[in-house]
């Protein structure tokens, strides 16, 4: 996150919430954020820019301060979202979102849980950045297309053509994955005794035959330059991974992450590593491994 040395400072919330709007809203100004740019940092540094914004805007003439605000970091996160975009092609290895633990509260709103998950962000990530915006603001926070028009400054009409493009892209993309929650957690349970006991035949057992493993370590530490496909490659390459010697000491900790059960991996109670999944008929269809520390900051308890 960019240090910031000039400028107001955040006033703590328990001293302004229910009065000032900013923090009224912070939690639905950071959930527009992040899944506009799938990463933690970045969406905290579009609040911080939204906040000097608010503080220096003539708020008389703000009329609706949650519009005003949502419109503000909606624009702000394009523009990082399109230089991002430019920083990516260089990056090192499989590019994946920063993965955020997130509460059972909100895990239990199941549309919201689902549009935060790792595989969704993932999915939004192939839409052009103003297409990613108006579904965010349509399908996730159920926006009109009248307002996402006024947010963009766009007319209608094409408001109403990019919203359905991007429905149409992401639900051609989307991964089929089971929504049962027992089941889920038992396929977690079996891959966390089979990893740890070792046994390729039992994870092997627990992999889709079709799966796809990625893995990004940013080039800050050693991780798959490319994306893993089929059960014994994968099977493979995790129990090598958890067999060399700088994961020794390493625990695997059941977690929500992304509004999914996941596997939060810490060293000295630091996390090293988060892993998230889909599960499909009893298997783990597809498999994503954060392991770039500049991308654990969301999964720091």
């Amino acid at each position: 996150m960019t240090e910031r040395t000039t400028g107001p400072e955040e006033p703590p919330e328990a001293a302004a919430a229910g009065q000032d709007p900013y923090l009224r809203h912070r939690r639905l100004l950071f959930a527009t954020a992040y899944r506009m740019l799938g990463s933690v940092a970045d969406a905290e540094d579009v609040l911080q820019d939204a906040w000097l914004t608010w503080h220096r805007a003539d708020r008389s003439h703000v009329r609706d301060p949650r519009a005003y605000l949502v419109r503000t970091v909606t624009n702000l996160a394009l523009n990082r979202l399109t230089s991002a975009r430019a920083q990516r092609e260089k990056y090192v290895g499989p590019w994946l979102p920063e993965p955020l633990l997130t509460s059972p509260d909100a895990a239990e709103e199941t549309e919201m849980a689902d549009s935060v998950s790792t595989a969704m962000l993932v999915v939004l990530e192939t839409l052009t950045p103003v297409e990613r915006a108006v579904f965010v603001l349509r399908e996730v926070f159920g926006y009109s297309h009248a307002e996402i028009a006024g947010v963009l400054e766009r007319p209608e009409p094409a408001v109403r053509q990019i919203a359905h493009r991007a429905r149409e892209h992401v639900r051609a993309r989307r991964p089929r994955h089971d929504t049962d929650v027992g089941r889920r957690e038992e396929v977690t349970s079996r891959f966390i005794e089979a990893c740890a006991g070792g046994d390729l035949a039992a994870v092997m057992e627990l992999l889709a035959p079709d799966v796809t493993c990625w893995s990004d370590g940013g080039g800050k530490v050693t991780a798959a330059r490319r994306p893993v496909h089929g059960a014994d490659h994968v099977a493979r390459w995790i129990l090598g991974v958890l067999a060399k010697p700088q994961t020794r000491g390493v625990v695997a900790e059941r977690a929500l992450i992304n509004g999914e059960l996941g596997l939060l991996m810490t060293l000295g109670g630091t996390p090293v590593a988060a892993l998230t999944y889909d599960v499909s008929d009893g298997r783990i269809q597809n498999l994503r491994l954060q392991v770039n520390p500049d991308k654990l900051t969301g999964v720091r308890p």
